[in-house]
């Protein structure tokens, strides 16, 4: 930075730098059951995401006896009004959609109405004292394949998991869960989130009528700054 205000903590990280944006919370909630007898959500943010990008939707499923699962998400809006976004259970065996969630973008939002805004050399909001902070945490990609098996209409499903603790202020990214993946036909590669709680195991689920093995797809998690 050659001019502007830098902010360093104890640990002499720049946390705050007028040419630099950080992942701003723009709002947080729970999301709930809604319709499809209880598998869909649909979520509506307490304020809209002006961002022209699509913001990043993080969510930390309710910690139950059972396994949470998250499939077939999809964000609400368009460019510079995304107001929402949709998520499903993956089947009637798992447990509903319910649990908490945040939504973040590497853009500030006038909320304060007081405190402290910061903007960078070309008029762009990077930091509002009324908007909190997510850091990214950690990420998996080493993804073990565990086993195969046909579903009803004849498709492949594959599960994939890692070791995980499910710590209660880490949260994953579930936009990356809503796209399709590449496969050998034209239909693509659907793909969900499990969260199996009484084994602390992360599982990815695949789904596909052609059945390729290889899966990288990081799983990234962050959590709030309060």
């Amino acid at each position: 930075m050659g001019f502007g205000l830098s902010f360093k903590n104890n640990s002499d990280v720049v946390v705050l730098d007028s040419e630099f944006a950080r992942l701003c919370v723009i709002a947080a909630g729970r999301y709930a059951p809604t319709e499809e007898s209880g598998l869909g959500s649909t979520t509506w943010f307490p304020r809209v995401v002006t961002s022209q990008e699509p913001p990043l939707v993080f969510v930390r499923p309710d910690t139950v006896g059972a396994v949470a699962s998250l499939s077939q998400m999809r964000l609400i809006g368009s460019a510079g009004n995304w107001q929402g976004f949709y998520v499903r259970a993956y089947n009637v065996f798992s447990a509903q959609p319910n649990g908490r969630y945040f939504v973040g973008a590497f853009a500030a939002q006038p909320v304060a109405s007081f405190g402290m805004r910061l903007f960078n050399g070309a008029g762009h909001l990077l930091f509002d004292s009324g908007t909190a902070c997510a850091v990214f945490t950690r990420s998996f990609q080493n993804w073990n394949y565990v086993r195969s098996e046909r579903s009803e209409t004849s498709s492949w499903r594959n599960y994939y998991t890692v070791s995980f603790d499910f710590p209660e202020n880490e949260y994953l990214l579930i936009n990356s869960f809503g796209m399709n993946l590449l496969s050998g036909d034209n239909v693509g590669r659907s793909l969900a989130s499990w969260w199996d709680f009484p084994q602390n195991t992360l599982y990815a689920i695949t789904e596909s009528f052609s059945n390729p093995y290889d899966f990288h797809l990081p799983a990234v998690f962050a959590k709030m700054n309060s």
